[in-house]
C-alpha cells in the first residue's frame, strides 16, 4: 500500500537517510522515496501508518 507523508526538519542527505533507515526499521521491505527539498517522503509498504509515524518521529523528524 502506498503512504504520503509531509515530514519537516530534514536538511541533507544524512536526514535523508535518517528517515529511511528508520521506515525500515518498522518494514524492512518497504520502498521509500524521500524528496528533500519539498518534504514529501512515499511509502510502499503494508505497516499501519501509525507506526511509519512514530518511526519517523522517533528518528527526530515531525509528520504533518
Amino acid at each position: 500500500m502506498s503512504q504520503k507523508f509531509q515530514v519537516s526538519g530534514m536538511s541533507c542527505g544524512h536526514c535523508v537517510s535518517a528517515v529511511q533507515n528508520a521506515v525500515q526499521t518498522v518494514d524492512p521491505e518497504a520502498q521509500v522515496t524521500v524528496d528533500l527539498e519539498t518534504g514529501h517522503v512515499d511509502v510502499l509498504s503494508a505497516q499501519p501508518r501509525q507506526d511509519i509515524v512514530a518511526a519517523i518521529e522517533n528518528a527526530g523528524y515531525k509528520v504533518q
